[in-house]
């Protein structure tokens, strides 16, 4: 019985020693990278022994979080500007790629049996569409029964990078969208309803018949939302899948752009989904704690080299090697050795 309890009290006493090996770190921002990065937090704590706490309270905030120093690393769906990183001694790096899905609630329309149009989007979030059965929805949705329900449209009321990659897709379909709305982590939007956050979108969107409104796929999967196809840049309805997703990615071209800012709204190809982003990650080049930031490069480090099959599991395309590998080598450029 001494010895059982010795052994306990010794077992208890490693896995405190274990618990206070892990070193903590701490992040915010972007609620589109929140799943894999929560995911990638729990297996992380015990293999890489980095013990991450991660707020998502969208990319906007996540940017002046970290341009603050109140935390170690911000996250963004849009990739901030060069001169904005100069400005505040930032680097980014991207982390995985997703989709941004469409969301309805519309009564007797299973998922992805409604089909949309980006134009018809634009024109939904501009006002210029006000029903469910309006004809210019009906004629791609032939068969469908569609309801004469009033169009309630749902955005993001807080600052949120899933905003920018949307109303940044909304402009490559509507030169009017471009013109008057624009893209940006917070627009001036026509109209609709606003809700915080990806919870808050998707609140909305459940309680309210007729609602639209859109969301980081992973948060649609795990959230069994009524998601919606959607025309491609080639003409193809597709739906909002791993495969889709995986085809959009297969067509980046990482080699024209600079820290890694690049836009994978409305890419070729039959297959590919025409909504999708890399997510980003921004570092500070002069760490208060260095020690803190090279337990942060740890954790994505880790990510990179173990955390494919957490992402693909959550929708998220994970980078190619060779982008991978270019930002191991930007860490050793432009961080404190």
């Amino acid at each position: 019985m001494k010895k059982q309890i010795a052994l306990t009290a010794l077992a208890l006493g490693l896995a405190v020693t274990a618990a206070h090996a892990e070193t903590p770190i701490t992040g915010a921002g972007s609620s589109f990278a929140a799943p894999i990065y929560g995911k990638w937090g729990e297996a992380a704590a015990s293999a890489a022994g980095i013990k991450l706490n991660y707020q998502a309270v969208g990319s906007g905030a996540g940017i002046n979080q970290i341009n603050n120093r109140t935390v170690d690393f911000g996250a963004s769906d849009m990739p901030v500007k060069a001169e904005d990183l100069a400005a505040h001694k930032l680097m980014q790096f991207p982390t995985v790629i997703g989709g941004v899905d469409i969301i309805v609630n519309l009564p007797g329309i299973k998922p992805n049996e409604l089909k949309l149009t980006g134009a018809l989007l634009a024109d939904i979030y501009l006002g210029k569409i006000a029903k469910w059965n309006d004809p210019a929805i009906a004629k791609i949705n032939p068969g469908l029964k569609l309801p004469s329900l009033a169009i309630a449209s749902v955005h993001r009321a807080d600052g949120s990078g899933t905003t920018f990659v949307f109303t940044d897709y909304l402009g490559t379909q509507s030169a009017e969208w471009k013109s008057k709305v624009g893209a940006a982590t917070s627009v001036s939007w026509p109209g609709g309803q606003g809700g915080k956050g990806s919870d808050g979108v998707a609140g909305t969107v459940r309680q309210v018949p007729g609602a639209i409104g859109y969301a980081e796929a992973a948060y649609a999967e795990q959230n069994h939302l009524t998601t919606v196809e959607l025309q491609n840049h080639a003409g193809k309805f597709v739906a909002p899948t791993m495969d889709a997703f995986a085809a959009t990615a297969a067509n980046a071209d990482w080699s024209k752009v600079q820290n890694f800012a690049i836009n994978l709204n409305d890419q070729p190809g039959d297959k590919s989904w025409p909504i999708e982003s890399a997510t980003f990650v921004l570092l500070p080049t002069d760490p208060k704690d260095p020690a803190q930031s090279a337990a942060v490069t740890k954790f994505f480090d880790w990510g990179f080299a173990h955390g494919n099959e957490i992402a693909t599991s959550l929708l998220y395309v994970p980078l190619p090697k060779a982008v991978q590998e270019s930002i191991r080598a930007a860490w050793k450029a432009q961080l404190p050795k």
